[in-house]
């Protein structure tokens, strides 16, 4: 093998990351380049589970060429020389050297097994940190034309991550993670949401017949307190068929300890006063709002998990699978909300005119507000 002098061969260790994996892959590379037959014991490794580019050429190289007669390797060096050629094809600076270096620093070739097992397991921690870092990009941008259902897409194709984790690192007895929860983050458009839940409180205090099914709509989703408390006024007042207005919604509010000098009667009067549009539009945004801020909230949480080296692969998978389980309650009501509502037609052969006779006088009700376009 050439020693061509190089005053950079070594760049590739002098400052190494300060991370036990750069350390773990030098020693499963200089297993490999000493003992090449360890390379039947390293089952489902691939080159891109090496953090270190040069680390992925070099074992790419490795599977790529048959391997040595162990008696010839132990004499010379034309393996090391066919590795390094084909290696540098993808990473110009790797040096004889180097290869050397990696045999050194090797404590043990047949622990090749246990050092890939290692390497996989931090490849899985970067994969479900990619997958997280997705979803909650995709939770943030306002600019998407259909944000849930591409932020739970998202979730999707984190969920399937996190399986493949769980197939390669099976079960076993263990703690859960550790890692303190991430503090939730601010709210760009506060004010905005405050404006929605206060137009849906006003919409469904003018039409209560949309309350009873909006039953996706939870108290949880809202933003502000008082908002989810009057909420839970006109879902009470409703479920009792009680009348509904702003006086009787102020008054249960008042039962329910609502009223503060924040939130004094003439202004939540003013406030339930003045409808627009219909409950069932300011609901869903409500309700999407909602969505999405738990879905940044549970990428914040596994990425937390994927900061925290002290975490196992098979923390992650558990911690992980927790921390979805919270998204899974609010996409049902999510799918229960955008399900378009079932209606009921007359039979093909019932004239319009037999459905009304039939129907009974009109009734004289208030027209119902035209549904805001969404």
């Amino acid at each position: 093998m050439s020693h061509a002098p190089d005053p950079d061969e070594d760049n590739l260790d002098t400052t190494p990351p300060p991370k036990p994996e750069f350390y773990v892959e030098q020693a499963l590379l200089g297993a490999l380049l000493l003992e090449p037959q360890q390379l039947d014991n390293v089952t489902g490794l691939v080159p891109d589970a090496f953090h270190t580019p040069a680390h992925a050429a070099l074992f790419a190289a490795i599977r790529s060429l048959p391997a040595p007669d162990p008696a010839q390797h132990a004499k010379n060096t034309k393996w090391l020389n066919e590795v390094l050629t084909v290696a540098r094809e993808q990473a110009h600076g790797l040096t004889a050297s180097y290869l050397h270096r990696l045999i050194q620093v090797c404590p043990w070739p047949r622990h090749a097994p246990a050092y890939a097992r290692m390497v996989e397991a931090e490849h899985s921690r970067r994969l479900l940190r990619s997958a997280v870092q997705h979803l909650t990009q995709t939770a943030l941008d306002t600019s998407l034309p259909h944000p849930v259902p591409t932020a739970l897409a998202e979730v999707d194709s984190l969920a399937a991550v996190i399986d493949d984790i769980a197939a390669r690192f099976p079960p076993h007895a263990g703690s859960l993670p550790r890692t303190p929860t991430p503090p939730p983050g601010s709210t760009q458009d506060d004010g905005e949401a405050a404006d929605e839940e206060r137009l849906l409180l006003a919409t469904a205090t003018a039409h209560p017949g949309s309350v009873e099914q909006m039953r996706w709509l939870t108290p949880d989703d809202f933003t502000h307190r008082l908002h989810a408390g009057l909420w839970q006024c006109l879902t009470a007042l409703t479920r009792r068929s009680a009348p509904v207005d702003p006086v009787t919604v102020l008054w249960e509010a008042q039962q329910r300890g609502l009223l503060t000098p924040h939130a004094e009667p003439a202004e939540l009067l003013d406030l339930l006063g003045a409808p627009v549009g219909s409950p069932e539009h300011w609901g869903e945004r409500i309700l999407q709002r909602s969505v999405l801020a738990t879905a940044r909230r549970v990428g914040q949480r596994i990425e937390a998990f994927t900061n925290d080296p002290t975490t196992t692969p098979y923390q992650l998978v558990v911690g992980s699978r927790r921390a979805l389980a919270d998204l899974s309650a609010v996409r049902t009501r999510w799918q229960h909300a955008a399900s378009p509502a079932p209606t009921n037609r007359p039979a093909p052969a019932e004239t319009r005119a037999t459905a009304a006779s039939r129907a009974g006088p009109p009734q004289t009700t208030a027209p119902r507000a035209a549904r805001v376009a969404r």
